[in-house]
């Protein structure tokens, strides 16, 4: 919530510098309507957009049992509703709020984990919604957004000004100019920060529901060397491209195993988690229209 709450401050700021007290009071008041209403209206949009489909108990038993099981272990009031994401990409997220929570699943993901690493990226995903994560980071993303769109328009009104400024009937604040220029890159930064520190603590949640580190350590090497793939494909003369980790929505694969395997021991005798690859659900090739925005992307 601190993260949060700059973001709030430095989209007042803004207001205050580009039009005083009043603009300050529209950005709180715009602010407080995202953190109430965004979170309930956005995901269902969201999961339209992207083609996926609602998967019913009789589709996929196995998967109900699944997450039905690791719902009880989290102490949740509501089952999230399942989607079948169509794309071959290993990704699952999570989205929405209390009682409209959806859990969403690619194709991808379903057929290339065994049981014990799809429980795991489930448990982490069900770690997502008991923490409420869903709603933070989509209120910082609305924020974020936000804060390009008043920095541009902000930058627009300079450029208006200028000519006045250089004959010298206008003074432009060096003020607003610095913080125009730097307030998407501190938006950008505070968004990116949040984003990896809820991801080490739905790894830790995963860990309470499952206390499997390897299995998760397993399917997050599986969905890297997949998203190496994926560069390769796009990019076959690019190489390996090295992200800077503070230029990540998520931490480091080795960076989050080495947490996984300090938080909980690997178990002697793993649970044993009933899983059919996916063969039970139909297989659906056609590409997703929509790109995840809410940053739970594996």
């Amino acid at each position: 919530m601190g993260i949060i709450g700059l973001m709030l401050l430095l989209m007042m700021w803004i207001g205050w510098l580009l039009g005083g007290v009043d603009t300050l009071y529209v950005m709180l008041g715009t602010g407080i309507l995202f953190i109430i209403f965004a979170p309930r209206l956005m995901p269902q949009l969201l999961i339209r957009r992207m083609g996926a489909k609602v998967i019913l108990p009789r589709q996929s038993p196995l998967l109900f049992d699944m997450v039905q099981k690791l719902v009880e272990r989290s102490g949740l009031n509501h089952f999230p509703t399942l989607y079948h994401l169509p794309t071959p990409v290993l990704n699952a997220f999570s989205t929405g709020l209390d009682a409209h929570v959806s859990l969403v699943i690619s194709d991808g993901l379903l057929r290339a984990l065994d049981g014990r690493e799809l429980a795991a990226v489930l448990a982490h995903e069900i770690s997502h919604i008991r923490h409420k994560d869903i709603w933070v980071m989509m209120v910082a993303d609305l924020f974020s957004q936000m804060t390009w769109t008043f920095c541009l328009l902000g930058q627009v009104l300079i450029l208006i000004n200028l000519p006045l400024w250089v004959m010298h009937k206008h003074t432009l604040p060096w003020g607003l100019i610095f913080l125009l220029l730097v307030a998407p890159s501190v938006s950008m930064s505070l968004q990116l920060v949040l984003s990896r520190t809820r991801e080490f603590e739905a790894d830790r949640g995963a860990m309470e529901l499952t206390h499997d580190p390897q299995g998760l350590a397993s399917a997050l090497r599986k969905m890297e060397e997949a998203q190496e793939q994926e560069m390769k494909m796009a990019f076959p003369k690019l190489g390996r491209v090295v992200v800077p980790s503070w230029l990540r929505t998520h931490p480091q694969t080795k960076e989050r195993i080495r947490r996984l395997f300090a938080t909980a021991r690997p178990l002697n005798y793993p649970e044993i988690w009933a899983w059919d690859h996916g063969i039970s659900l139909p297989m659906d090739k056609g590409p997703p229209r929509w790109r995840h925005l809410s940053g739970f992307r594996w």
